[in-house]
């Protein structure tokens, strides 16, 4: 850090220097904690004999801004009035300079859907139940297991580390790869070559390396589930593209309402997020009829396609014979945790050159040591055995709230249909704002999200979506019974 020394034979060295060191801590630049320089080196850093700089650092003592350590020194104190810059003129207001694209209202809605407004009202000190959908429950993990497994893969790292390759051409971890590939062979019948797959970090850069290749910015349309999952139309809004909502039904998403020409296509078929319905065999094969008949893509959202409670597990959009058609996204973060940050694209051959440059364009590739984890994680058939507990827990949460949906709120609430994943809508039967009903439970420090919050246009519905990912029985007990009271 630059300081200005004091003149020599100034009779202000001390307060020179004091001043210098009080600014560096009240701006920031001296951090708490950071150790001073001892007074024995007071000519080596500041240019000034030993008491010189023992007076200033007496002063900065008795303000509070450094302390002494037994046999240890002088450090700044880890708590400070710091000094707050001034807002500038246009704070609040988004900066020219930036993308235009970016300074809009829309893209922070959909990247933040999840996120709650903070409010001083909320009982801090009261068990915290969440609803939130997208959120899966840590305890569930297998962390002995995983740890075991990464530290064997560091110990091969050490022993034989990965030969050097340039980055242009990296799809991701070969045996990752190779076990994505009959991972979701078995799981979700998809068919498949480990040359067919991409590692990403999560299915968020599945969706923004699909919005890079596949759009022109201002040309072309995608159609977007609405209700849908809001961080995926807003890949595709960063890219530039012109998005177009659709209605969704008991049968997913209508297809008869697609425009033309649009030449991508955003649905989750197995379990739509958030109404949780499951597209019909018959719009299904509409809308790979539409597809092939426009030449348009369909990008495949199959986020927590494992978890499947009720009836036969409906087939992925994705197969050998819609192959040229169909981008099949997955994630490891419901199946697994979503801290790995791991996800993979299933792509067409025609579109995986392209996929892989703009992957290396934003990082090369995902982390080598969590990549080869995993893929000895799924190897080893632990993935297989996890999912198997998960669906049993998640199956229980979802008939919890189903059962008290029905018992408790007739009249008000109607759970819809749900055979897969890990959270349930319920519709309201009576037309009224949902979100000031958020708020409240907010202040409750209960989390429910309205169905308001995933439209794109304007809301068709009202109701609320139910994540029990994140909620355990009890926890489930508690806050159907607060939303009771508050309703």
């Amino acid at each position: 850090m630059a300081l200005d020394p004091p003149p020599k034979g100034s009779h202000r060295s001390a307060e020179v220097i004091y001043g210098q060191l009080r600014t560096a801590i009240l701006d920031g630049r001296l951090v708490p904690g950071s150790r001073l320089p001892v007074e024995r080196q007071s000519a080596i850093f500041f240019g000034v004999s030993r008491n010189t700089i023992a007076r200033a650092y007496a002063r900065l003592a008795l303000e509070g801004l450094v302390q002494s350590r037994q046999g240890s020194g002088r450090y700044v104190s880890p708590r400070q009035h710091r000094v707050l810059r001034e807002p500038s003129p246009a704070a609040g207001e988004a900066d020219p300079r930036l993308n235009s694209l970016w300074r809009g209202p829309e893209l922070a809605r959909s990247l933040h859907f999840w996120n709650d407004n903070p409010r001083s009202n909320v009982r801090s000190t009261a068990a915290s139940v969440d609803f939130r959908p997208a959120l899966v429950d840590p305890r569930l993990f297998t962390f002995e297991t995983f740890r075991r497994i990464s530290a064997g893969q560091l110990r091969q790292m050490e022993t034989k580390p990965p030969a050097f390759k340039s980055p242009q051409g990296n799809q991701g971890h070969f045996p990752l790869r190779t076990a994505i590939a009959a991972h979701i062979g078995v799981s979700r019948a998809v068919a498949c070559h480990h040359d067919d797959v991409l590692v990403t970090a999560g299915a968020q850069q599945a969706f923004d390396l699909l919005a890079r290749v596949l759009v022109t910015p201002g040309q072309t349309t995608v159609a977007i589930e609405d209700p849908g999952y809001p961080p995926m139309r807003a890949a595709f809004l960063a890219a530039g593209a012109h998005v177009v909502p659709v209605p969704v039904d008991a049968e997913g998403l209508v297809v008869d309402a697609l425009p033309a020409p649009v030449q991508i296509v955003c649905v989750c078929p197995s379990h739509q997020f958030p109404l949780g319905v499951s597209m019909s065999a018959q719009r299904r094969t509409a809308l790979l009829a539409f597809a092939r008949k426009h030449g348009a893509v369909i990008v495949e959202d199959d986020y927590d396609g494992e978890f499947r409670y009720d009836g036969t597990p409906l087939q992925a959009l994705r197969s050998s014979a819609t192959a040229d058609d169909v981008f099949y996204v997955g994630t490891f973060s419901k199946c697994m945790l979503p801290a790995l940050r791991l996800g993979f694209v299933v792509a067409p051959r025609w579109a995986m050159p392209a996929l892989t440059m703009a992957k290396n364009c934003l990082d090369w590739h995902c982390p080598t040591l969590t990549q080869m984890a995993v893929a000895r994680y799924i190897a080893e058939g632990h993935l297989v055995r996890h999912v198997r507990k998960l669906r049993d827990v998640y199956r229980r949460r979802r008939d919890l709230v189903w059962q008290i949906l029905q018992s408790d709120f007739p009249g008000e609430l109607s759970p819809m249909p749900s055979h897969y994943g890990m959270h349930v809508a319920a519709l309201s039967t009576q037309p009224r704002p949902l979100e000031p009903i958020s708020a409240k439970l907010l202040a409750l420090n209960v989390h429910l999200h309205s169905l308001e919050r995933y439209f794109f246009s304007a809301p068709t519905m009202d109701g609320f979506v139910f994540g029990y990912g994140a909620a355990d029985l009890k926890t489930i007990e508690q806050g159907l019974k607060t939303l009771r009271r508050v309703l």
